[in-house]
Parts: structure tokens; sequence; C-alpha cells
């Protein structure tokens, strides 16, 4: 065990001595280099800088290249570019359970700020989902250090490759009827106060974009009101859209159902705000309470956002059990476990239950690319959108 780094640390305050920068590792190419990088930590850093303007990326990224060379120079004590195919074995075994935990796992498994003292960069052993998604992630990372020719191999790339097994049928989802106990619980709440208006308000409004739009949470998290627009289809109607940048700085247009554009129109004017949203506006789509708008607003996180639709969920679930139904408990066992994905998990069964083409649900939920040719067929963007409107409706 290297006595460099007693405690790990932060890769950005990371500083490594000679013999453990990489500058000189095992692994490391002979030729040309693609990126202007002296070491280990410079070849991250430029691997990282690709999605610096994607946070979530950035920190899922950033989080598994730091695990990796923390464990490899304090466990194992040899650089990034020194590490084997037999290391990467070793590792992923490291992460099912990180040992000595007193050095590697945040005590209680709290999320400490990465400037303070107690930071570590694992709260817990992974899952083995979370050990594949680590070693994904890392095979893209050594892949790009070969093609920029950092790295002469990837020791990933021996690693055994299963067969993919067809994905199962959807199960967290919520059956009609018990959506519509949400969405009957939302309608059930007290609106004799502003507050309480912009509460019932804001639950409303977030449900529908998450239902209709498909959304997924951090979309609804990182597009604003300003990304909505409206243009004519070939015979003059006019459509309203929403631009979202979503899943892998992927872009898609969701169609804007009049239904959707009643409810954005309803919640803009709750809260003081014009009917119809600007181009250039930047307000976002999901407002936080109690706020002034007279000035520019944050978006709420993620986690916000997702706090919000628990808090919906756990609602709804209390006001089943507090009901005459026989079937009450199993039912608001299953709200409880519900998440916000769950709902977009909803509206792509039903709209596939509903007789929607399956081709346009993929294309509203952005499950796949749709192919170059494609932006130029505005008619059948325009049949998504009436079909949409016609068949996917949440009907407060």
């Amino acid at each position: 065990m290297h006595t460099a780094l007693l405690a790990p640390r932060p890769i950005e305050t990371l500083e490594l001595p000679a013999d453990l920068d990489g500058h000189d590792g095992a692994n490391r190419a002979n030729g040309r280099m693609q990126i202007a990088a002296a070491n280990d930590l410079d070849a991250v850093r430029a691997w990282l800088a690709r999605v610096a303007d994607s946070k979530s990326t950035f920190e899922n990224y950033r989080k598994e290249a730091e695990r990796l060379m923390l464990w490899s120079i304090a466990q194992l004590g040899r650089p990034l570019s020194s590490l084997t195919h037999e290391d990467l074995l070793a590792y992923q075994r490291f992460l099912a359970d990180p040992q000595p935990a007193e050095r590697w796992v945040a005590g209680g498994g709290r999320k400490h700020a990465r400037g303070d003292v107690r930071w570590r960069p694992f709260y817990g052993p992974l899952s083995a989902a979370s050990q594949r998604q680590a070693m994904v992630i890392l095979n893209a990372l050594f892949s790009w250090l070969v093609s920029a020719g950092y790295l002469a191999g990837n020791p990933l790339s021996l690693s055994r490759q299963r067969a993919r097994r067809a994905p199962p049928r959807i199960t967290r989802y919520l059956e009609r009827d018990l959506w519509g106990e949400v969405k009957a619980y939302v309608e059930s709440l007290p609106r004799e106060r502003a507050r309480e208006r912009e509460q019932h308000g804001r639950a409303r409004w977030l449900l529908t974009l998450l239902y209709l739009g498909g959304l997924r949470i951090s979309e609804v998290s990182v597009n604003t009101m300003g990304d909505f627009f409206c243009r004519r289809d070939a015979a003059g109607k006019e459509r309203w859209w929403l631009d979202v940048l979503g899943k892998g700085e992927r872009r898609r247009l969701v169609p804007a159902t009049a239904e959707l554009m009643e409810e954005l129109m309803r919640y803009r004017r709750e809260r003081g705000l014009p009917a119809l949203p600007s181009a250039d506006e930047t307000t976002p789509l999901v407002l936080p309470l109690g706020r002034k708008l007279d000035a520019p607003i944050k978006p709420l996180t993620r986690a916000a956002l997702h706090t919000v639709v628990k808090g919906i969920f756990a609602g709804a679930a209390q006001r089943l059990r507090e009901s005459a139904a026989s079937d009450h408990e199993a039912r608001a066992a299953q709200l409880e476990r519900a998440s916000a994905h769950w709902l977009r998990h909803s509206a792509g069964s039903h709209m596939a239950d509903g007789n929607l083409d399956l081709r346009l649900v993929r294309d509203n939920l952005g499950h796949a690319s749709l192919s170059t040719t494609s932006l130029y067929l505005h008619s059948d963007d325009d049949r998504r959108h009436s079909e949409t409107d016609q068949r996917h409706r949440i009907d407060w």
C-alpha cells in the first residue's frame, strides 16, 4: 500500500509523485499522441473535458475514473497506465466490498462535499448492476485513451463478453386505475392558501410533463419553457412541440398536444406568466414555490423533483389506505415503490396499449435515434403529433 495517499482525495486536488503519475507507465504507447497529456491525470482530465457540458455525464464519468485511479495508487501502488487485465478483475471484486472501509467508504454512507475532509469515493458496496456500469464507463475510458495514442492497449478489451439477453417486459409502471388514484389525489390537494395553490399547480403540471411528454426527471430539470415552439403543418394547422435535450445529449421533438398546452397555459397563468412562452425564455419547466419571477430562476434539481414526485405517490398511497377498498394495502405499497421514472414507463405502456403506432411511441420517448432522412419528413412528425394528441391523454 503506497504511503503517498493515506486518505483518498478528489481528482481535482490530486497530486502524484513521479513514480505514480504514469509518465512511463508499462502500458504507455510509443507513437504520436492526439492529446497533450504528459501523465495519467492529464489524460483522464482530457477524457472528462469532452463531457464537461453535461453535468450528469461528467459527474458519473469522473466518479468512476477517480475511483479506479485512487484504488490503483493507494491499493496497488502503481499508475493507471500500468494496470493489467488481472488488475481490473481484482478492481471489480473490490467494488463489491471496498476495504478497508475507513479509507474508502464515507461514514454512515453519507455524502460529503468534495472539499470536506470526510469525503470518500464510496458510500458502500456497489450492487452488481452498479459494478457493470462502472466497468462499462472504464472500458470507454481505456478505449478512448488507446484511440488518443496515450495507451498501447485496453486491458478491459480481454474481458469475456456476455451474450445480450432480451430485455424483460416493463413492470415498473402504473395500471390505468392506479394512475387514476394518483390524479385523484392531486386534485384533492387543498387550495385555500396561495402556497397550497402553488403546490397543487406544480404537482399537476409536473405529472403532466412526465406522463404526456414521457420526460425523464433529468429532462424536466435541464430544459426550459423556451424549448416549446410552434410550427405549421402542410395543411396550415399550428402544432406545438417541445424540443427536448435528453439522455446522451440527444435531442428529440415531443408532441406538445392540445391538452399539454392547455396545462402549460394554466400553470403559467397561475404563476403570473403570459399564457405562452417566448422562444428565448429561460424559465424552468417547473418553478420553485414562493419565488418571484422578475429575476432569473435556478431550476429545481433532479433530487428536488424526485422528492416532489415521491411525495405525491406517498400521499396517494395514504389516501388509498384510508379508503374502504379491499385491495388498498397492495396498491398503496405499489405506489410507495413508484418513482418518477414509473411515469415514463406508464406513458409508454399506456400509449402502446392505446394502439398508438409503436414507432411513434419510440420516437416520442427517444428510445432510438431518427435517421438523417427522417429529419426532413415533417409529414411523419405531423401524423405522430395528431395520433398522440388523439390517443394519449391525461384527462384531469
